[in-house]
C-alpha cells in the first residue's frame, strides 16, 4: 500500500471517529470497504502517533490539546458547512469589508462569498484567502508571522496584532466548541487570542458553527454565544440559551 493511500484513509479513520465517537475495527472496515487487517494496522500506526486509543475492541480519538488535522475535518459535515456558507454570503453585501477567521466552515464561506463584487478582506487563514482567489475586484490583506502549517494560519498574537489595523463591517469566524450553557470554547489560548482579535475589528461579528461543535469538552473558554450580533448554526441551542440570545440582541440563524 502506498503512503498516500495510508495517509488519506488514516484522515477518513480521524473524521469518522470525530463523528461517531468510537467505532470497532469491523465497522470501519465496512466503512472504508477494506479489510480488518488492513484497519488494524492503520490504527496501530494512529495509536503510535498518539492520534487514537483503543479499548475493549473499539478505538476512539484521545483527548488533545488542539483540533484534529484541517484536511479530515474538511471532509466532515461538508453539506452543513455550505448552508451555513449560503446564510453568511446572504448577510454580506456587495462591496463590504469583511475579516475572515480560520477553519473549514470559514472557507466555506470565503467560497461563497468569492461570487461578491469589490470586498476587501483581511484575513489571518491562507485557506481563506486562496477561497476567493477569482473574486470580482477583491482586494485582500493577510496576516503576517508565523504559519501554523497544520492548518494554514497565523493565530495568537500574530493575529491580534494584524487584526487591530483595521475596521471592518463585518467578521466572520468559527470556534473550537459550544457548551450546552452558550460558552465559547477553544483547544488553546492562541485560538481565543485570534478570535477575540477579529471581533474586535468588526461592526458586526458573525460567528459559524456546525453540529460537531455542539457540547464539546474543551480546555479554554471565553465569552458567549449572545455577545456576538449573529451565530450562523446546524447545532441545536438550549432554550435558555436561545432566550439569552434574544436578550441581548444576538440574532440565530439555524440552516
Amino acid at each position: 500500500m502506498m503512503r498516500k493511500e495510508l495517509s488519506e484513509r488514516s484522515d477518513y479513520i480521524i473524521a469518522l471517529l470525530s463523528e461517531e465517537g468510537a467505532l470497532s475495527a469491523a465497522e470501519l472496515s465496512e466503512r472504508l470497504a477494506v479489510s480488518v487487517q488492513t484497519i488494524r494496522a492503520d490504527l496501530r500506526a494512529l495509536d503510535d502517533a498518539a492520534l487514537v486509543q483503543r479499548r475493549n475492541g473499539r478505538v476512539q480519538l484521545r483527548q488533545q490539546s488542539e483540533n484534529i488535522g484541517y484536511h479530515p475535518r474538511a471532509r466532515m459535515s461538508r453539506q452543513e458547512k455550505q448552508r451555513i456558507a449560503l446564510a453568511v454570503k446572504n448577510l454580506i453585501p456587495d462591496g463590504a469589508r469583511v475579516a475572515l477567521g480560520t477553519g473549514t466552515t470559514v472557507e466555506h464561506c470565503a467560497l461563497f462569498l468569492a461570487s461578491h463584487k469589490n470586498l476587501f478582506v483581511a484575513s489571518n487563514s491562507i485557506h481563506a484567502v486562496c477561497a476567493l482567489q477569482n473574486a470580482s475586484g477583491v482586494a485582500v490583506e493577510m496576516a503576517g508571522g508565523s504559519v501554523r502549517m497544520r492548518d494554514l494560519d497565523m493565530i495568537g498574537a500574530a493575529a491580534l496584532e494584524f487584526y487591530a489595523k483595521y475596521r471592518v463591517d463585518y467578521a466572520v469566524f468559527s470556534c473550537g466548541g459550544l457548551s450546552s450553557s452558550g460558552a465559547v470554547l477553544d483547544y488553546n489560548s492562541d485560538e481565543v487570542l485570534a478570535r477575540k482579535a477579529i471581533a474586535n475589528c468588526a461592526n458586526t461579528t458573525i460567528l459559524v458553527a456546525d453540529m460537531e461543535k455542539a457540547d464539546l469538552d474543551l480546555a479554554c473558554q471565553h465569552g458567549h454565544l449572545w455577545e456576538y450580533d449573529f451565530i450562523v448554526t446546524t447545532a441545536e441551542l438550549r432554550a435558555d440559551v436561545v432566550q439569552n440570545c434574544a436578550r441581548y440582541a444576538c440574532q440565530i440563524i439555524s440552516v
